[in-house]
């Protein structure tokens, strides 16, 4: 039985985007002993005008933390009112099965970082569906419905149910008003046994690791190859590549510009970085 992950985060929060290699490489090493589901925790109800600028610099400071690419942007071009309805649309997308919230996650994340997309609205949000290869028709009803809302409502109360293992570590963010909740990515891993065992924000990979063993996973994957990782991921960010593949800087660009020089790959320009998919 797969140890049960469950991974607090939001659509548009930039630390988690700054752990998506991190999150790329844990997949890799524990496989299919690791069962994700995504708890929504909502960043903002409301944003106002007053926090753009602030979310412009921060963005900018996780791109050159992380080195993900980042277009903050959108925060001076077609600001997002809040990121409750994104956080919707993955619940809606999890009707469709694990896989299908996975792949709207990920498209709502490149959507707002990356393509300064304004994903606050249901036509949006459709479109995003159809192009994550959900179905459009059964995703716009679930959208809709009081079911999402309340899935939506019982991740918000989750998020906002911190535990003593949070507040322990300093682990807490009253960001933009809201009550108290966890920091943005955290996770809980349970096995057979039921116990939580934490990992909280985007620092330390290997506190990610032991929280994974503590609760029964065992890792057995190692590096892929560049192409292998992206028929398994899809479209990966070049700190993704690196991290999955186990590529150095100076290798891991010469490979990618190799496959690119021999339409293998596609490469996608982004304000700070590169979006890499097969061709």
């Amino acid at each position: 039985m797969p140890v049960q992950v469950r991974y607090y985060t939001d659509p548009a929060c930039s630390s988690s985007w700054a752990f998506e290699p991190s999150l790329r490489r844990l997949t890799v090493e524990f496989g299919a002993d690791l069962s994700f589901t995504y708890v929504m925790g909502g960043l903002a109800r409301d944003y106002d005008a007053a926090a753009h600028g602030w979310l412009l610099r921060h963005w900018l400071e996780r791109a050159g933390s992380s080195t993900m690419p980042i277009d903050p942007r959108l925060w001076t071009e077609a600001p997002i009112a809040s990121t409750y309805p994104a956080c919707m649309g993955v619940k809606a997308a999890a009707e469709q099965g694990p896989a299908a919230a996975e792949r709207m996650l990920r498209a709502l994340r490149e959507g707002l970082l990356c393509r300064r997309r304004k994903l606050d609205a249901t036509e949006a949000l459709v479109e995003e569906a159809r192009g994550a290869g959900l179905d459009a028709s059964r995703y716009r009803v679930d959208l809709g419905s009081h079911a999402t809302v309340e899935a939506f409502g019982a991740d918000l109360d989750e998020a906002r149910n911190v535990p003593q293992e949070a507040h322990a570590a300093g682990q807490v963010s009253d960001a933009w008003g809201s009550r108290p909740r966890l920091v943005f990515p955290s996770a809980s891993f349970a096995g057979a046994d039921g116990v939580r065992h934490w990992a909280f924000g985007a620092s330390d990979l290997s506190a990610w690791r032991r929280a994974a063993e503590a609760a029964g996973a065992t890792a057995s994957g190692g590096d892929l190859g560049v192409e292998e990782a992206l028929r398994r991921f899809g479209r990966l960010a070049t700190a993704e590549v690196r991290a999955v593949c186990g590529l150095p800087g100076p290798r891991l660009h010469a490979e990618l510009w190799r496959l690119a020089a021999e339409w293998r790959l596609k490469p996608t320009r982004v304000l700070t970085g590169w979006l890499w998919e097969l061709a």
